[in-house]
């Protein structure tokens, strides 16, 4: 017997539905994304690009200051 004819038969009111939390307005109607969602992805996105910056010049050191001074290698360009 299905959940809906059980409470019937028993004189229980129908089951609510959940509501969600979540009530900002969305982007798109038919999109399931809102617009706390979207400044949530772009705070990520921008502190993830700061991140890979910030590993680029990091690496961009070693491989151009630290390396050699320590005798790993030599650089291509220098005579």
């Amino acid at each position: 017997m299905g959940e809906a004819r059980r409470r019937a038969s028993q004189g229980l009111p129908p089951r609510q539905r959940k509501t969600t939390s979540d009530t900002s307005e969305r982007i798109v109607s038919w999109l399931p994304l809102t617009k706390q969602q979207s400044g949530q992805f772009m705070a990520i996105t921008t502190r993830g690009a700061w991140i890979g910056i910030g590993a680029l010049v990091v690496f961009w050191i070693v491989v151009r200051f630290i390396g050699p001074a320590a005798g790993w290698w030599t650089l291509a360009d220098t005579p």
